[in-house]
């Protein structure tokens, strides 16, 4: 089997290197914060959306470029190749927006996403609640009905809400009937009177999330995406935008090359640790894993480029590329041994503790978006077409 790009998505892809090069600065990159794993800067947004690459795949009606699922693949692949800090856009630009067309108004459609695609508005996600995870339609968060608007009121966990000016926010609005029944998800102003925002610490010691609590907030019904109670669907397309990017398998990218730079001028058991036969195996399983988890997230552009909405296939591609990510983030730290605990120590701490936050931040692959046990009952049941429960 053949994998190839047209000559134009090749231009396009050098394009979008030497457009890297040329215009990301070192100011860029240290700017403090990242969104699932991925830097940002708000001033490389505005760059991206000056050019018009935010939103390739949009409609031009409303500011994107009409192009198809494939570039819109190139590009995120290398930014995040690249580690182009594309965090402050990020999640909306590969869910919100996505989301908004399929079941959004047309005035959230004209108000929302042309300025997504110039780089001036971000969104977070209001899913998970503090004692709401991978159940998530038995969330808490309560909308009630008053006039034009609705009354929200409950908390939201592990969000990036700090660092962005509006929420993507699944409540419940019925309380009787099935749980997943009752759900409807608004567009909320993070401006608005009674929501407080609290960032805290991850294991990585940064201040990354934040718990997100709202007390009779008001929010007009327009804001409201879908229809009333019918939101659980909105939510399903919405994750499944998120685990069928390549993303979660490119993001292994940088730090492997750098790790093999490490290894090659790094002393180690009387010789350079990259002459270690055993060490260069290891890392080409990497390698190895993160090219077939590419291919399975180029097979989902693919079938969304044809109008197929991924489904089971996305739930592969979360898993695998979940997986490999912490398998990677191990054995980096197997191979640098008791160094690789080391954080900040500037003589012995490898590549400045960028190891050890790898390996840190992917024990969070295999839980956000859906855990690793949720995209096998996905797989099982949608792809395998195997029974529930005790029916096997």
């Amino acid at each position: 089997m053949e994998f190839s790009f047209t000559n134009d998505q090749k231009v396009f892809r050098q394009d979008i290197k030497k457009f890297i090069e040329q215009e990301l600065t070192s100011e860029m990159l240290e700017e403090p914060g990242e969104v699932a794993g991925v830097k940002y800067s708000r001033k490389f947004s505005k760059k991206l959306g000056d050019k018009g690459w935010i939103g390739l795949a949009w409609p031009k009606e409303y500011g994107g470029q009409g192009l198809g699922q494939i570039d819109q693949m190139i590009y995120l692949e290398e930014m995040i190749t690249n580690a182009a800090p594309i965090g402050y856009h990020y999640t909306a630009e590969r869910q919100m927006i996505p989301s908004i067309i399929m079941s959004g108004t047309e005035e959230q459609k004209q108000w929302f996403i042309p300025r997504v695609a110039k780089g001036e508005l971000a969104m977070s996600i209001g899913y998970s609640e503090p004692e709401t995870g991978s159940d998530l339609a038995s969330m808490q968060t309560r909308a009630t009905s008053d006039g034009d608007d609705y009354i929200i009121n409950g908390s939201k966990i592990w969000n990036g809400a700090h660092n962005t000016e509006w929420i993507w926010l699944a409540t419940r609005t019925k309380t009787d009937g099935p749980s997943h029944k009752g759900i409807s998800v608004f567009l909320v102003d993070l401006t608005l009177a009674g929501i407080k925002i609290e960032p805290f610490e991850n294991m990585a010691n940064e201040k990354n999330f934040a718990i997100v609590t709202f007390e009779d907030v008001r929010v007009p019904k327009r804001m409201m995406v879908g229809e009333e109670n019918n939101g659980w669907y909105v939510v399903m397309t919405n994750l499944d935008f998120e685990r069928s990017g390549i993303e979660r398998v490119a993001v292994n990218y940088p730090i492997l090359r750098e790790f093999v730079n490490y290894l090659k001028i790094t002393p180690g058991h009387g010789n350079i640790l990259w002459d270690d036969p055993i060490i260069r195996n290891k890392v080409a399983e990497m390698f190895v894993e993160v090219e077939v988890g590419r291919l399975l997230s180029y097979k989902i552009a693919w079938m969304q480029n044809k109008g197929i909405i991924p489904n089971k296939e996305a739930s592969i591609s979360k898993l695998f590329g979940a997986q490999i990510t912490q398998r990677n983030g191990r054995k980096m730290m197997e191979i640098l041994g008791m160094y690789g605990l080391l954080e900040t120590d500037p003589k012995y701490a490898p590549l400045k503790g960028k190891i050890l936050k790898a390996w840190y931040d992917s024990y969070s692959t295999t839980i956000t978006g859906g855990t690793s046990e949720i995209m096998r009952n996905i797989i099982a049941l949608r792809g395998l077409a195997l029974p529930r429960g005790n029916k096997i």
